[in-house]
């Protein structure tokens, strides 16, 4: 399936940065993790196309900023309503000099960027399905802030995500309940889930709730522990009242990749093999196609699209291609 995209965003390579996709009625929602904008492509018959792109900075307050990039890792779209979360984590500088010394001192080096650290729900217009002004958990209210205390999450705070710290790659909605999945940390191989409940604040913000109804006095967060036999979340969604799993490494590995249904229930803290079951295994390259997003199509098969994407999946007309499974 060809996703073609305006010479703008080839020129800053959206296209080979895709990290989240969601369907809807008009055609595909679409995020990079190098920018802090969202597309969508609307349906020809043959393809997606007709690229239209969004700034978050015109419609949420950014905490570091309209330009600096948002690592936008998952979306959502329900109740007319698109959600999505940055990854939430550190990142640790690349190795590029030959001097072993400048390489070393790099490696050494993390940091830290404002717009990653982002939960944002935006309203969109019935007419034009452009988003409208909407809403965000940000700053100094971020979701780490809840998580600073927290006996399985908080050691992996200051940790780069590609080193097993913490790392939101995927969101899901689920009426009242927001599905965060974490690529890391992994646990003794035991993957995370976070369910919250966000609600409306005040001045364009949201804040958190305790994710079920009669327990407004407790936590406001929920933890979700799976046994994916090692793997990490790369994205999720919601699907016959469960929620399919893209999972992956939670280091910088390549695979394996795999698509697991999570039969999710109202309480399921700990997630055995019998709550999971695995639906597809995923194609992945060496150094290349990373599995990234991945949605439900109106007709039930699945679009997958690829992080990194092989020379193979380049189109001659600058778009580039997805994967589309039956489940």
């Amino acid at each position: 399936m060809e996703l073609r995209f305006h010479p703008d965003s080839r020129d800053t390579l959206t296209h080979t940065n895709l990290s989240a996709v969601r369907h809807d009625a008009t055609g595909l929602w679409l995020a990079g993790d190098e920018t802090a904008t969202i597309e969508h492509l609307a349906w020809t018959g043959e393809r997606y196309d007709g690229q239209r792109t969004f700034r978050l900075a015109d419609y949420v307050d950014l905490p570091a900023g309209p330009d600096d990039e948002a690592d936008i890792e998952g979306l959502a779209r329900t109740d007319g309503q698109l959600w999505l979360v940055g990854s939430h984590s550190l990142k640790r500088r690349k190795p590029k000099s030959k001097d072993p010394e400048k390489a070393v001192k790099r490696l050494a080096s993390v940091i830290r960027e404002e717009n990653r650290f982002i939960l944002v729900r935006l309203p969109l217009d019935p007419v034009t399905n452009a988003p409208l002004p909407g809403d965000i958990l940000a700053g100094k209210d971020n979701l780490t802030r809840h998580l600073d205390d927290d006996e399985h999450l908080a050691p992996f705070l200051a940790l780069p995500g590609k080193d097993n710290g913490l790392d939101i790659e995927g969101i899901a909605v689920m009426g009242r309940r927001v599905f965060l999945g974490l690529r890391g940390p992994v646990l003794r191989g035991w993957a995370v889930v976070l369910e919250l409940a966000p609600v409306t604040g005040a001045r364009g913000r949201l804040r958190l709730a305790s994710p079920y109804p009669g327990d407004e006095g407790g936590a406001v967060y929920r933890k979700h522990f799976l046994d994916l036999g090692g793997l990490g979340v790369r994205d999720l969604c919601p699907y016959d009242g469960d929620l399919l799993l893209l999972t992956g490494p939670s280091m910088d590995l390549d695979g394996p990749v795999k698509v697991v249904r999570w039969r999710v229930g109202e309480h399921a803290g700990v997630v055995g093999p019998g709550d999971l079951e695995t639906l597809a295994e995923l194609p992945y390259g060496i150094g290349c196609d990373h599995p990234e997003g991945l949605a439900i199509m109106p007709d039930g098969r699945l679009i997958v699209v690829y992080d990194s994407p092989g020379p193979h999946r380049h189109t001659t007309q600058g778009g580039v291609l997805a994967d589309v499974v039956t489940l």
